[in-house]
Parts: C-alpha cells; structure tokens; sequence
C-alpha cells in the first residue's frame, strides 16, 4: 500500500547559522567563500524559470560575472506567471508609522504560517524586504504614491499594519517588467542565453551533483541537453494538480518533480493555500479560475444574508439582514484575517446553504460603503483594472452590484526542500520562489510570494550559490557520458510510451477527474476517510492513464496534447504524495485542515507530534514513500493557538 510510508533518518539544515537570530544571515553571507571574478566568468549556471524569482537570480548572476543558460516554456520570460500577481509586495518600511518593524513581519509570518515555517528563514525574509523595494525603486518600478511623494501602502490579510507597497491592481506586472528589463540587459551583454520556448523534462546528475538539465524544444520537439556547473530551479508553484486554480494553464510540476524522482526531498506537498477572493466557478466549461486580489479586502465588506435561501438582490437586503461573518467572528482583524481563515469562514456559511450566486458558492464583497464615503473616483484610482477585470468576466458591475467571491487553489506552500542557503539535498541545485517549501510555513500571507521570490533571486541566491562553487573544484561533464547519456534516452522513452499508448481518452479528462478528486478530498477540508478514498481513486486514475490516453500528433514537432500529458502524468504522482502527506499529519495547521482536528471549527494544532517539516523520498512511482523530518525549533516566537479575534 502507497500509504504504508516508512520513516527515514531526520534531516537536518546545517547550513543555518545559530546564534543571535538577527545576524544569522550577516554571518552567512561573510562566512561564504567567494569566486574571484576570474572564475566567475568560466562557470555555467543554468536557471529554469523566468518569473520574480528565476528572472531575477538570472539577472544578479550573470551581473556578477557568471555564464548563466536561462530557460522558459513561454515564448518571452515577461509571460511568467509572476506577472498575474495583483495585489503588492510586502515590506517592513514602516512609512506609515503604525508600528510595523523587521521584527513585527518576521512575527507576524511565523504566526501567519502556523507555526510551521523555519525562524532563520523568515527573519532573513524580513531584512531583506526593505531592500527588495529600494532595489525595484532604482530599476523603475511605478509603486503607487501618496500625496507627499513617498511610497503608498496598504494593509493585506493576518497583520494590522499597512506594509504592501503595490502598483495599483497590477504589482506582480510592474515587478516582473523590473526584473525583465534586468534579465534583457544582461542577455543583450551576452552573459545571459535566453531559451524560450523549452521545457525541462530531466535533470542530470553525475557523481551525485546536479550538472545539467535535458530539455523539449517546444517549436521543433528535438531534445536537448545542457549541462553547467549547478542548475537552479525556479518553476513555480503545483496548484494546478487541482485542475481549476488560479494559476496560468502552463504552470506545471514537471521541473520539481523530475528533480524529485532524482533524488530531491519534496517538502510538505499538502500545505497549498486555498485564496478567498476569487471569481466562482460558473460550469464545468472552466479550464481555470481568475482571481480577485487580496487588497479589496482592504475596502470591501465581506457579507452573506443571514436567512437560507435568501435570493434577494443584495441591494434589496438590508443592513440588519446581512451577515458580515468576518468581522463578527474576528473583530480585530475583521475582512483581513489570513486567507487559510477567511476561506473556511466563506466555505462554512456556504455548507450552511447561505451562500450566494446560481451555484450557492459564493460570498458577496461590497464596496458600497467606500464609494459613498470617497467616491467612484477614488475607488477606481485604486482598483479600476480589477473591476474591470471583474466585469468582462461576470457582465456585472462592480460599483453598482457587490463582487461574488469564493475561495479557490492559488498558492502551494510545500516544495522541494532547501537548506539555508537554497540547496536542494542534490548538491549542487538550487530551488527558489514558489519552487521551494522554505518561507511560509502551512499558509502564506498575502503580499509575501512577490517579497520571496525577489529576496531568493536578488539577494540570497547570489551569495550562498558562489560558496558551493567555491568548495566544488568541478571538472566538466562530456555530452556522452553515461549519467547524461541516462537522462536523455529516460525523456525520448517517455515520450515514445505517451504517444504509442493511443487510447480512448483525452489528457485534459485525466487531467479534470483528477483535480476533482484533489479538490473534493484533499482541498479545503480533508479527513482520514476521504484521504485514503482520494489514494485508491488516484492509484486507479494512474492506471488508466498509462493505458487508455490520448495523445495525438508526433514528437519531432509542436505538439501541445504531448506537451499537457507528461505534466499530467506527474500531477498523477504528486497527487498520491500530496493525499499522503495530508493522510500522515493528523492535526490542522494553516491551509492543512483535517475535520477531526479543530476546536470551535479552528484548527487545532498538534505541535507535540507534528512540529516538523515532512520531508520525502522517491522511491518508485506507486511504491512508499520514505518520511525524512526536519524538526522545528522556535526559540523567537512562541507557538501559539492563532487568534485573530
């Protein structure tokens, strides 16, 4: 049985510094050893991804003097998924003089987290925000501004200070724009080689370190290998496993996962943040779902009739008929408790048939109290595009009629596992962003993907990469040697089986029943039945799939069915691991809630038994996994039942 996983040996991160936690990452960063710029410019790195976090660790490494290979299966690296990032970016600046510190944003990320993310790591996080700005300022980014000239803010959910700076609806844009205009720079010097349109699909290692990567061309289907003196890792998140999320069609596991298969630990995979605020689903028409940022929680009531069945207009309820749950729940943080919160209040008054819209899965949030108090106007300076956004979609105007919101997948916290320095436990490759499971514990705050992804990239992966390579003395690898010889003919016989199946079914059918086994039993509520149904069913689904798919077309071409089935192929997978993982940690934390752990529908916490990161082994697809854990240690902040009352 899958689910008779068998537990390994603990890992430890022993690249973390001890001592005073405020100077942790100042002793990392002059602890490492350095490249002498001479060497610098005979060394390779290759960087998958092209979003915050890999365009920016392209951008600062080859701006340090390094060869770098950057890779994209877009057709331009401004296409990354970064840029659908709407909300802000999150930064301990304090312009507003309302408390807000280094030290108060390491808090409240640890606490918005659960409890379950690494101290060191999240105080670096803190430090480095107010860098990230003044860094995003200098290359031209339009964060908006208030009346004296400095930078605006505004608050986002699970803190009580305003720290998000942002550019109007469309900050991930501005910042990846920022990051791009970097990366151009460098690929027009010649330090960067640009591969767009190319999609990794196996990781080479040789004598244990990562020294390359075999990717498609998607254009031409040939195969290509490339090899360096480390690979970085920077392919984004897996919320796609559940078919509908809000993450673009192409963002895909693959990356990660064939890393996994390799040798690379897979850190807490059921940690995946549902968002409260997007537009419900309206049939099974839907490929994905749009999001609606967090930062109209700032200005929009979040509310529900306080009757069932009501299917009155919301302008014909009154006042006295309307619940605004949030802010009668959690009057001190009211509409921007954390998202993990907010999205099981919506889902509770929803199962209690008072939800809103055809389907009855939707909550309203109404802006009709901001507009009448600062006009249309002014409301439209801040979030115009999203309501405009907002209304192509749903025909409805927004400043006349409340947004229908409802929770849905959009972040995953879980990831490959990273030690303080961003180095898998294949020496030699580096994961950063949404990639890795570092930062954020079992829910993320709002603001903070942006803010981790451009520290990784930035600042962090600049320094700690030189140390291993340093330390490495690499000698090159030979385009036949076995290992590369190995990774190649393991991509050509994969995709030979996929398009020799010639079955009865679609990629996108698999691709669908899957995501609805993964929303209905390992999404926003999960228990110990519906988990051990969700493994057999999936077993069954990956059965059928390697003998009943689809896939039209040939290799040596543009093929995107061959393209959808082998990321489909390792959804299958990650879904068993993700069902598992959530099966083994019986308690509730952040965006991991099991029904049979909570206490007055919050979630009951087990830090007894479960304060540890899971961290995984590959042993065989279908086979038990083996359970490393990393445990955690507060000595800064106390672990706590999270109050947000």
């Amino acid at each position: 049985m899958y689910s008779d996983f068998t537990i390994g040996e603990p890992i430890v991160d022993t690249a973390a510094p001890d001592g005073p936690i405020e100077t942790r990452w100042e002793r990392r960063r002059f602890g490492v050893k350095l490249v002498n710029p001479a060497n610098k410019r005979k060394m390779k790195i290759i960087v998958v991804g092209t979003g915050l976090a890999g365009g920016s660790a392209a951008a600062t490494l080859a701006e340090a003097g390094y060869q770098v290979s950057s890779f994209c299966y877009q057709d331009s690296p401004r296409r990354a998924h970064s840029i659908a990032a709407q909300g802000g970016i999150n930064a301990a600046k304090n312009y507003r003089n309302d408390g807000d510190s280094a030290q108060r944003l390491f808090y409240d990320t640890v606490k918005g987290g659960d409890f379950r993310a690494r101290e060191s790591n999240v105080h670096r996080l803190a430090e480095i925000s107010v860098q990230i700005i003044d860094q995003c300022v200098a290359q031209g980014v339009p964060f908006a501004r208030e009346y004296g000239g400095l930078l605006d803010n505004r608050s986002f959910g699970g803190v009580q200070v305003s720290r998000t700076f942002y550019a109007k609806g469309q900050t991930g844009q501005q910042l990846l724009l920022g990051a791009y205009q970097a990366l151009e720079r460098q690929i027009d010097a010649g330090r960067v080689e640009m591969h767009t349109r190319h999609e990794m699909l196996e990781l080479v290692v040789v004598d244990g370190r990562a020294r390359g990567i075999i990717v498609r061309d998607m254009v031409t289907g040939e195969i290509e290998t490339h090899l360096a003196d480390a690979v970085v890792l920077a392919s984004g998140g897996y919320g796609n496993v559940f078919y509908l999320s809000t993450n673009a069609k192409g963002c895909n596991v693959t990356a990660t996962w064939r890393a996994h298969r390799k040798g690379a630990l897979f850190a807490n995979p059921c940690f995946t943040q549902i968002h409260p605020t997007c537009i419900p689903v309206s049939g099974d028409h839907q490929s994905k779902l749009t999001l609606m940022s967090e930062s109209l929680r700032n200005d929009g009531r979040i509310w529900v009739p306080k009757e069932m069945g009501d299917t009155r207009p919301p302008k014909d309820i009154p006042e006295d008929e309307r619940d605004y749950f949030l802010e009668r729940q959690y009057p001190a943080f009211g509409n921007l408790v954390p998202r993990d919160i907010a999205s099981r209040a919506a889902k509770t008054v929803c199962d209690a048939k008072r939800g809103v819209g055809p389907s009855g899965l939707g909550v309203y949030l109404d802006f009709s109290e901001i507009i009448e108090r600062t006009g249309q106007a002014a409301v439209a300076a801040k979030y115009g595009n999203l309501f405009d956004i907002y209304e192509r979609i749903t025909g409805e105007n927004p400043y006349e009629v409340p947004m229908r919101i409802y929770p849905a997948v959009h972040y995953t916290m879980g990831g490959l596992w990273v030690d303080y320095d961003l180095q898998s436990t294949i020496p030699g490759m580096f994961v950063v962003g949404e990639a890795n499971f570092s930062d954020h514990g079992a829910n993320r705050l709002g603001a903070s993907a942006l803010m981790q992804g451009l520290a990784d990239g930035y600042f962090v992966l600049p320094n700690t990469i030189g140390d291993y390579l340093a330390k490495s003395h690499l000698e090159p690898v030979a385009a036949d040697a076995p290992e590369v010889v190995e990774a190649r003919t393991q991509v050509t016989d994969r995709i030979e089986k996929l398009l020799s199946i010639d079955g009865v079914r679609t990629v996108d059918s698999f691709h669908r029943e899957l995501g609805h086994i993964m929303w209905d039993y390992c999404g926003m509520e999960r228990t110990d039945e519906g988990l051990r149904k969700a493994l057999d069913l999936i077993k069954d689904l990956r059965r059928e799939f390697w003998q009943s798919v689809k896939v039209p077309g040939a290799a040596a071409t543009l093929n995107q069915s061959l393209e959808k089935a082998g990321r489909v192929a390792d959804f299958l997978e990650l879904g068993e691991l993700m069902c598992l993982d959530a099966l083994h940690r019986t308690e509730s934390c952040g965006g991991h809630f099991r029904a049979e752990s909570q206490v007055d529908g919050e979630a009951e916490r087990d830090d007894e038994n479960f304060s540890y990161a899971a961290a995984w082994e590959f042993t065989g697809a279908g086979e038990p996994p083996v359970l490393h854990k990393e445990d955690l240690v507060f000595d800064y902040v106390t672990p706590s039942q999270r109050s947000y009352k």
